[in-house]
């Protein structure tokens, strides 16, 4: 899976330039895959285990990778301060995805890009009901609070994000509960700035 993984994870950050933030970038098994121009990736991870790994694994990048200890809810960043975002196989287990997609969209400039690769409900029916049961059950606390059924295209749009790509694609076994994956770009939609007032 891992060897159909890197292609995946390759295509995600293909193209990518300028300043970038990585959430939950475990340990850091996308770094070798960052284009050269990128000038700085950002990689956050809030688990101490991950992140230690992830710290040699910056260090044989060949880009300047720093990597930090923050959590999706609370970026410490000021508005506006990256050229894109990456979410990577994070979104299915932080605990508010839309409050984390809101944070992802405060740190973006006007114009930056949310590149994703995630794995999400089913549109099966009966394979989502499946993914819900699970939610439910234990594999959240066995998985690291991932969750398999979560419609991860609509929380982004209701987060304010515009999708501008996106397809399914199977990584391993199809019928596993943590498939399908969606991978794609979304922008933040611009805010419309009210009008002046009619006059009479």
């Amino acid at each position: 899976m891992e060897r159909d993984l890197g292609d995946r994870r390759r295509e995600l950050l293909s193209g990518l330039s300028g300043r970038v933030l990585e959430l939950g970038a475990g340990n850091g098994m996308n770094f070798g895959h960052y284009p050269g121009a990128v000038e700085e990736v950002v990689a956050v991870e809030p688990e101490p285990y991950l992140r230690a790994r992830a710290q040699p694994a910056a260090q044989a990048a060949s880009v300047h990778i720093v990597v930090e200890d923050a959590i999706a809810d609370e970026l410490p960043h000021a508005a506006g301060s990256f050229d894109a975002v990456v979410a990577c196989l994070v979104l299915c287990s932080v605990p508010d995805p839309g409050r984390a997609l809101a944070e992802l969209g405060r740190v973006l400039k006007p114009q930056g890009e949310l590149r994703f690769l995630e794995h999400v409900r089913s549109s099966s029916s009966r394979k989502a009901r499946v993914q819900h049961t699970l939610d439910r059950g234990l594999w959240p606390a066995i998985a690291g609070g991932c969750h398999c059924a979560r419609d991860t295209a609509a929380v982004m749009t209701s987060a304010g994000f515009a999708i501008e790509q996106i397809r399914d694609i199977d990584l391993g076994p199809s019928w596993m509960h943590t498939n399908p994956h969606v991978l794609g770009v979304a922008r933040v939609r611009p805010r419309r700035v009210p009008g002046p007032a009619p006059t009479y």
